[in-house]
């Protein structure tokens, strides 16, 4: 039988992406955190820094959805469980810094809201299906903070000062509506980020049409392909490890 072709630089891609996250977390644990310089994170540089890494590891993933399409359900209640993990975690090692629907909730939710519109969204021209992705994406880029738009095109409108109880801000946060007092150090709603998600999807068919495209996504790049292989282990050590070394060199919180 044909031995399936596997894209290693796809996992190449992720495995960088890692490495710029786990740096980046680091950093931001000694600067934020432990308070060394608390507007590092504000900084526009260090801003764009942590969105390609975030944009790299949502298109990424719903490029390769189609990958791991038979077991997609059991693959979001996985990326979901690790995601309440994080959450626990962080809420009792640093409260103020709980990571609440975070990017592995977030990839979770993805993975399975597109495996129940799999059929429907594979019926959309893959080149349409990317431009309205896009084009959904940035329109609802800043929804949570109340504006909906594009450059100076926008218009705004009320946030909800504050939920009534934890169960009725669940669906509201997780859409990208959060009231104001709603605080996350890692947040990832499915506004707007699912149509990041989606292009990433209907980017697939429009690449892998092409034998040269595929035979350049074979490409394996030494260490960082192993490292995207396994790049959940690698996301959930590595945020442990980051405070370990920042315990032990600066002492506790």
């Amino acid at each position: 039988m044909k031995q399936k072709r596997r894209y290693e630089l796809l996992d190449g891609i992720r495995g960088l992406a890692m490495v710029n996250m786990v740096i980046f977390h680091f950093l931001y644990d000694v600067f934020v955190i432990y308070g060394r310089d608390p507007g590092w994170y504000g900084r526009t540089e260090n801003h764009l820094w942590q969105q390609g890494i975030c944009w790299t590891f949502i298109l990424v993933s719903g490029f390769s959805w189609r990958f791991g399409r038979k077991n997609s359900v059991r693959r979001g209640i996985f990326l979901n469980l690790c995601g309440f993990l994080i959450t626990a975690v962080t809420g009792l090692a640093v409260p103020g810094q709980a990571a609440v629907f975070g990017i592995l909730n977030f990839l979770g939710c993805a993975i399975l809201l597109t495996a129940v519109f799999d059929r429907w969204m594979e019926r959309i021209p893959p080149a349409a299906g990317l431009a309205g992705s896009m084009f959904c994406f940035f329109l609802l880029r800043h929804i949570g903070a109340g504006i909906l738009g594009i450059g100076t095109l926008t218009i705004s409108f009320p946030q909800t000062e504050r939920y009534p109880s934890i169960i009725a801000a669940i669906l509201p946060t997780v859409l990208g509506f959060p009231d104001r007092s709603f605080v996350s150090s890692d947040y990832f709603p499915m506004l707007p980020w699912f149509f990041l998600f989606a292009a990433g999807y209907f980017l697939y068919p429009l690449l892998m049409r092409s034998e040269r495209i595929r035979g350049i996504l074979s490409i394996r790049i030494p260490l960082l392909s192993v490292w995207g292989k396994y790049s959940i282990w690698v996301y959930l050590a590595h945020q442990p490890l980051c405070m370990g070394i920042c315990m032990l060199l600066m002492g506790g919180f």
